[in-house]
């Protein structure tokens, strides 16, 4: 993370550009990242959306844009952003991929599903896609998929905690408690804060 005077110094820079070039909108999409990067929302939003009218194809800055409103709690305003993100660059697999995260926050499982399987074609390494997929197929009580799912995230990202975790329940869910406490063991391997209600439900199940 930077010092504030080295955003000062920053800020100070692009301004200057922007003295000498009204509009610019890299300058100003500069401008939004370092007001961003230091919790500013209100000053990142003013500079993103001035970097948007300047020029029609930073989709950069919509994709910012969602994450501030992530961070507001203003979801419909993420969906609206990534939306407009991925209608400029349609091969942005990170814009689907919040959109999918999104979509599941406000319980549209089936559109969370769409925009995540979209996200995972267009780049299959996107560890929170498959996580969160692995999520929309539980919470639509399809745990074979949900399984399979998570199953894949894990080649991908063998060490990704909370994956194991996520495992561990459908494989619980599914009557497999001996995959189950496997998943949630190398869980707290990885140093992941399982809920001590789910190691209570799993510790009959072990072998002593």
């Amino acid at each position: 993370m930077a010092e504030p005077q080295d955003f000062a110094d920053f800020i100070a820079g692009q301004k200057r550009i922007l003295a000498e070039n009204p509009g610019c909108a890299t300058a100003l999409y500069n401008l939004g990242v370092s007001y961003m990067q230091q919790g500013k929302w209100d000053e990142a939003i003013a500079a993103f959306e001035e970097a948007i009218t300047s020029s029609g194809r930073m989709f950069e800055a919509y994709v910012n844009l969602g994450y501030i409103y992530w961070q507001k709690g203003e979801l419909e305003k993420v969906v609206a952003a990534n939306e407009r993100a991925i209608a400029i660059e349609p091969r942005y697999a990170r814009g689907y991929a919040n959109l999918g995260f999104a979509y599941s926050q406000m319980g549209r499982t089936e559109e969370a599903i769409a925009a995540l399987e979209k996200a995972i074609e267009l780049n299959p390494r996107i560890v929170q896609a498959w996580n969160n997929l692995a999520n929309c197929y539980l919470q639509r009580g399809n745990i074979a998929k949900a399984i399979a799912t998570g199953q894949k995230l894990l080649e991908i990202a063998p060490d990704f905690a909370l994956g194991h975790n996520n495992l561990a329940y459908a494989y619980y869910l599914n009557g497999d408690l001996a995959r189950a406490i496997e998943h949630i063991d190398r869980a707290l391997e990885l140093g992941f804060n399982v809920h001590p209600e789910f190691l209570q439900k799993l510790e009959p199940y072990r072998k002593n």
